[in-house]
């Protein structure tokens, strides 16, 4: 069974730092693009950032550029999303998800994401 589970979120103070996991079973992430996303109340989900099977990332909302790391570790089959100098614009519910095989590269389209992971609350606030 395929799945996706993401962990690391919580409470951190402005200019804080949050290290997101996204640990997959039934499938090896690295053969897959994966992207994470995140949703913020009364909003639509968001792209943030996705990390293709090569290895290489991409970053697309300006406003986490510089700020948002994507990485993977194959031997934990996990890809994390490490958050510095974090805003209270930055809370919301992030998400990772596998990009569906048809589709050859990175995007933020959600629609052409077949998996995802229950979400990890990330709340910035002082």
């Amino acid at each position: 069974q395929l799945q996706l589970v993401e962990s690391g979120g919580g409470l951190v103070q402005p200019g804080g730092s949050l290290r997101l996991s996204c640990a997959a079973s039934g499938f090896t992430l690295d053969l897959h693009h994966i992207g994470w996303f995140r949703q913020a109340p009364g909003k639509e989900r968001e792209g943030v950032s996705c990390i293709r099977s090569s290895g290489v990332s991409i970053i697309y909302p300006d406003s986490v550029k510089g700020r948002f790391t994507i990485s993977r570790d194959n031997a934990k089959n996990t890809v994390y999303l490490q958050m510095n100098s974090l805003k209270p614009e930055d809370t919301a519910v992030y998400y990772c998800a596998r990009l569906a095989p048809r589709y050859l590269h990175c995007s933020g389209a959600v629609e052409e994401y077949d998996y995802w992971g229950q979400g990890t609350q990330v709340t910035v606030s002082s």
